[in-house]
């Protein structure tokens, strides 16, 4: 579990750029893992979808696991990164009626347009290196703008 210091670590040098592409990993509280259950790893992506509706981002892909999520976007111009990142913890949290999230979050700006498909297949992949599926495909709960 993250310490109070620790989570503040995550946010040195954070830089929120719209436009810019980043990949976000977001764990659970105590890292318990809520997405087991279909309805409340369902609600993670419709509240993603939400947001990029809103105008806060858009979507590159995302997948939600047992106990985190990893979700690659572009911000828009209207909400920083820890905006749009407190965005979907608050709405998914309210919406599920638990503390689903652990505090802080990881991010990595992608810096090149090239990265982002490679980057996209990596986190497309983790259900598959976590040993929940045999086939991508078989994973219910991620999504990709090339689809």
């Amino acid at each position: 579990m993250k310490t109070e210091h620790q989570s503040q670590n995550l946010r040195k040098g954070r830089v929120s750029q719209p436009y810019q592409a980043y990949l976000v990993t977001i764990a659970t509280r105590h890292r318990y893992p809520f997405f087991e259950d279909h309805g409340r790893a369902r609600l993670v992506g419709r509240i993603m979808t939400d947001l990029e509706s809103l105008g806060a981002c858009h979507n590159w892909c995302y997948v939600v696991m047992p106990d985190h999520c990893h979700w690659m976007f572009s911000l828009k111009q209207r909400y920083s990164l820890d905006q749009t990142v407190r965005m979907l913890k608050s709405k998914t949290s309210r919406l599920a009626g638990l503390s689903l999230w652990q505090k802080g979050f990881h991010d990595h700006a992608l810096r090149q347009e090239t990265d982002l498909l490679p980057t996209a297949r990596y986190v497309i992949a983790n259900p598959l290196r976590a040993g929940l599926v045999e086939r991508v495909g078989d994973y219910p709960y991620w999504n990709a703008a090339w689809l």
